[in-house]
């Protein structure tokens, strides 16, 4: 192997998290969010493989609406290198991993990829890289390799993996003899009596040639679509992006149903290094600290006699609770979500319910993130709207017009580059100006430190597509 055996670690992200809502968002998804510490879900499983002794640059794959929030918080981690494939449509983690495997292919044909979900819990980092080395070495012997987990439980939540042969020393390394489907509350408490099954991570090892060669013969369309799909990518700022025709003719499926279910070289490697999906909030109460009665209190609560909840304030006023047992709590700037732990998971018939209705709330949140900065909306009536922005060091707004509106800016910290019609000029703490519809505009920060401003919008027609950009830096239509 090249880059002297080290790994090619690949970051699957383009989930939507739906069953952490109101916080995870289609927007601003569970991936992206700091859950379970300071960095966001994506950011700590690209420091799990920032070892550049072990392994290559990440590489990671990702939803288009995400795309510059992704590139932002791998840079925040001090990950150079690092390359953004851009899916135009989401087809699950089989085409996923078959475009990353091309594309790794090119470069090294022979090597071993490590694949990862962008939003898993790994709590001992030491054992986990252990598992990793394992499953490398029985990769490099032709094997594709999926990792079980030592179950603490008997949960549904989880497919399970009924262990086979041993492979080699150790007592850690099997061959898979057959993957199952999240089992009901009986059959998962037989699985972990009997000690020969391991619960699903989704977490592979896959020598490049031996996976592509594998999805050609039990899938080759798409294979051939994913092969079209690189083959016509194209190059956006430091984004790679595929031929979206081609990836939407691929068929959408997983890798355990495409090829680890099919093959006959399936591994597993077994490890009990505190490993959780983050899949529901009550998953997000079993990683919490927790005060002596059961509660995971977050953000701005206050509790009174309260014991076992889940209670999470992000944003707005004071959270107070009394009297309550075992419920989850999450309130953001414009929803909150009550239900009783045991049945946090049922959000997604919520979701499901709020999508029908057309509610934005399952869409965005009030923070809405742009490549420049970002925007929270304060309050809207019949023909104007109330922003804030914030736009970063260096962050500079499309050079645009707006036909249906007009708007007012106050700085109220930083200084702001303005172009307004035929006019250049800067504007201090306190100072505004005035926007007519139909002006080219533009909005800039030259300084180090953030830009912070009000912007009031008045007109008959007020939503984000109500932009006509004239020149933009990030490329967007």
């Amino acid at each position: 192997m090249t880059e002297a055996g080290r790994l090619y670690p690949v970051i699957l992200s383009g989930g939507s998290g739906s069953r952490l809502w109101p916080l995870s968002r289609a927007s601003y998804p569970k991936q992206l969010l700091p859950l379970t510490g300071d960095d966001s879900l994506l950011q700590e499983t690209a420091h799990r493989v920032s070892d550049r002794a072990r392994y290559s640059p990440v590489l990671v794959i990702a939803n288009d609406e995400h795309r510059f929030v992704v590139a932002e918080q791998l840079r925040d981690q001090g990950l150079s290198g690092a390359r953004i494939v851009l899916e135009p449509v989401g087809r699950n983690t089989a085409p996923a991993a078959a475009v990353a495997a091309l594309l790794i292919g090119e470069d090294d044909p022979d090597a071993v990829m490590l694949l990862l979900p962008s939003d898993h819990v790994i709590g001992d980092a030491v054992v986990f890289q252990e598992a990793v080395d394992r499953a490398a070495t029985l990769a490099r012997d032709g094997m594709l390799v999926t990792f079980g987990v030592q179950p603490t439980h008997p949960s549904t939540e989880y497919g399970y993996i009924k262990r086979g042969a041993g492979l080699g020393s150790g007592g850690a390394s099997f061959r898979v003899d057959r993957f199952v489907e999240k089992p009901d509350a009986a059959t998962a408490a037989g699985y972990v009596e009997s000690g020969d099954y391991a619960w699903n991570s989704g977490m592979f090892v896959f020598p490049v040639r031996q996976f592509l060669a594998e999805l050609e013969a039990f899938n080759p369309a798409m294979l051939a679509a994913c092969r079209k799909a690189v083959a016509g990518r194209g190059a956006d700022l430091d984004f790679i992006r595929l031929d979206a025709a081609a990836f939407a003719e691929s068929p959408s499926d997983s890798i355990d149903y495409a090829v680890m279910e099919k093959t006959d070289s399936a591994a597993v490697v077994t490890a009990d290094f505190r490993w959780n999906d983050v899949g529901a909030w009550n998953a997000l109460w079993d990683l919490a600290d927790k005060d002596g009665a059961g509660n995971a209190l977050i953000g701005d609560v206050v509790a009174e006699d309260v014991a076992g909840c889940y209670l999470r304030n992000e944003d707005g006023g004071v959270v107070a609770a009394v009297g309550l047992r075992d419920l989850c709590v999450v309130a953001t700037g414009d929803a909150v979500f009550v239900a009783p732990r045991a049945r946090a998971s049922e959000v997604k018939a919520l979701v499901e319910r709020l999508a029908a209705e057309g509610r934005g709330e399952i869409t965005s949140h009030p923070r809405v993130h742009r490549p420049w900065g970002a925007f929270t909306d304060i309050e809207r009536g019949d023909r104007f709207k109330v922003k804030r922005l914030t736009v970063k060091p260096g962050g500079r707004l499309s050079l645009q017009r707006h036909r249906h509106r007009t708007e007012h800016w106050v700085v109220v910290e930083g200084t702001a580059t303005v172009v307004n019609g035929e006019n250049e000029f800067t504007l201090q703490r306190d100072q505004s100006t005035y926007i007519d519809a139909g002006a080219v505009h533009r909005l800039e920060n030259r300084t180090d430190r953030p830009l912070h401003l009000i912007e009031v919008q008045v007109g008959d027609y007020l939503e984000e597509d109500d932009i006509e950009r004239l020149q933009d830096d990030y490329k967007r239509d």
